[in-house]
């Protein structure tokens, strides 16, 4: 193909093969330099200065984006009162718990049937380290936090047309991949292939780094031996004694790496958006829902279900049910935190652009599934300790427990995470048990332990949730474009929060950073006049 007819790569091309030969951090300084990564824009706490006279704000919702409103709001000065539909607070930010009991649409019934101190995180379940404004409300409200293990060299990467279905560890592909790219580009190099794009001087500086990032040896050729297999890992560990020497491990062939797409799973792991370090409140996701609780427990009115939000040039009213009576809420201002996807069924006074923008964003399916086994197999059996296994098989993925390492007795596995594709909307189809039983049967695919080992399980499709039908808002580009403004306009009396009036869609951060800029617009108006 002549350089003519060639596709120009894209950086999104480029910034994905830096990533998958040189790793995160050397991706993400090529992204920053091309001005395409940015960190979260908290800058510190919101400081609100100026009398609001008392002026009354109905926030709805108690998830985080609407607890925060309601803890700036009412520190500001203002009148505050939180509607929320279900019988707690966090809304996404939500554990399963021992004793739990959840309620889908259709009213299928689940048990949590964990031991006491074992949790499942049915949405958020780790924070990036530049989630700045959540991580400084969990210092505030003094949240204990511990690592989150993002990427395990010792957990697996699967494939079901691959290795004859046998899981691969992923320092093996990892350190394969990496090797052989490593030394195709030195071939280029040595053959002068390259000489157009550099310099005489930085050809040996990047041969020399060849080298070093693909553990070549001195020919430059990636192959069995010591420097591969303190990448990969020996076939057998050192030891001690006569016969302790460590024996090397064989690269697997460069043509079955490609072919088996394994390496694929080495990218979802250098994303910007899941950087190391990350982090998880210590005890389960919902401690930053009762901390934020604690600071605005006292507002919040559960079990009120918002029916409809009326406004006009004097103020807001909200109808609402619980347990079936109708009751009305009245205040000067309103900040709604309701999903796009409840929100665009309500009945509303809001301007056409506002309407428009609220029917723009779909919401996507996802399944998560919580699975607790009679021991740690994975620690004790096959040394896998937090991280994430990745599969092609509609579980998608396996996570481990970060905590307790080595602790006796049951333990909590993340057993499927399904999310925007197929196989989410395909377990949302079966009912909760048969979710759970088709995690084990692929799970043991995986581990065989599975079967074995397995006590019991719940199973959450976000799509099934009265409260939020979906995990999360999914902006196209050209929503975006037409109606992101609009979504995050002062309405009337009315200005929405939540992760999806954010470019954080389906984090915490998004929804905690548009509630401080809501409030923020919100109170310039009110001093405004």
């Amino acid at each position: 193909m002549s350089d003519e007819s060639r596709p120009a790569m894209t950086r999104r091309d480029l910034f994905a093969l830096i990533g998958a030969a040189a790793g995160s951090t050397v991706m993400y300084q090529a992204m920053t330099s091309l001005g395409h990564a940015e960190e979260s824009n908290y800058r510190g706490p919101l400081v609100l200065d100026g009398d609001p006279k008392s002026a009354s704000v109905l926030v709805l919702g108690a998830g985080l984006a609407g607890m925060t409103a309601a803890y700036e709001l009412r520190k500001a000065g203002y009148a505050v009162e939180v509607l929320e539909y279900s019988g707690r607070a966090g809304g996404r930010c939500w554990s399963l718990r021992g004793g739990d009991r959840y309620i889908e649409l259709d009213g299928a019934v689940q048990e949590c049937r964990f031991d006491t101190g074992l949790y499942f995180n049915p949405g958020p379940w780790r924070i990036p380290f530049h989630h700045r404004g959540l991580l400084d409300y969990c210092k505030r409200f003094r949240v204990a936090l511990e690592p989150f293990i993002q990427v395990n060299y010792n957990a697996y990467l699967h494939a079901m047309n691959a290795f004859g279905g046998r899981p691969q560890r992923y320092r093996h592909v990892q350190a394969d991949f990496t090797g052989y790219i490593a030394e195709l580009l030195a071939k280029a190099t040595n053959q002068s292939k390259l000489d157009d794009a550099i310099t005489a001087e930085d050809k040996e500086i990047l041969l020399e780094a060849l080298r070093a990032w693909g553990a070549l040896d001195e020919s430059y050729t990636y192959r069995t031996g010591s420097a591969a297999s303190e990448r990969r890992g020996y076939a057998v560990d050192a030891g001690g004694g006569p016969d302790a020497a460590p024996i090397p491990s064989t690269p697997v062939g460069l043509s079955e790496i490609l072919k088996s797409q394994l390496w694929s799973g080495l990218l979802a792991d250098r994303y910007y958006a899941f950087p190391t370090p990350m982090f998880q409140p210590v005890g389960g996701m919902d401690m930053i829902a009762e901390a934020f609780q604690r600071e605005v427990g006292d507002l919040i009115r559960f079990h009120a279900k918002v029916i409809a939000i009326h406004q006009n040039d004097r103020g807001v009213t909200v109808h609402y049910t619980t347990d079936g009576d109708r009751h009305e809420a009245r205040a000067d201002w309103c900040v709604c935190t309701i999903p796009l996807s409840i929100l665009s069924q309500l009945d509303l006074s809001v301007s056409a652009p506002m309407a428009a923008a609220i029917s723009a964003v779909p919401y996507v399916p996802a399944t998560k599934i919580g699975l607790q086994m009679k021991r740690r197999f994975w620690e004790e059996d096959e040394a896998i300790y937090g991280g994430i296994t990745r599969t092609d098989l509609p579980i998608r993925s396996i996570g481990y427990p970060c905590s307790d390492y080595g602790k006796p007795g049951k333990g909590v596995l993340l057993g499927a995470y399904a999310v925007a594709d197929i196989a989410a909307f395909d377990f949302g189809a079966l009912n909760p048990p048969e979710r759970v039983t088709k995690a084990i049967e692929w799970g043991a695919v995986i581990h065989p332990q599975y079967k074995d080992e397995f006590d019991s399980g719940i199973a959450v499709s976000w799509q099934r949730n009265p409260s939020t039908l979906g995990c999360f808002g999914r902006w196209s580009d050209d929503a975006r474009r037409l109606h992101y403004s609009n979504l995050c306009a002062i309405d009337g009396r009315l200005v929405l929060a939540g992760e999806h009036v954010s470019y954080l869609s389906a984090w915490q951060e998004g929804a905690i950073l548009s509630a401080l800029d809501a409030v923020k617009r919100l109170h310039r108006r009110v001093l405004a006049g």
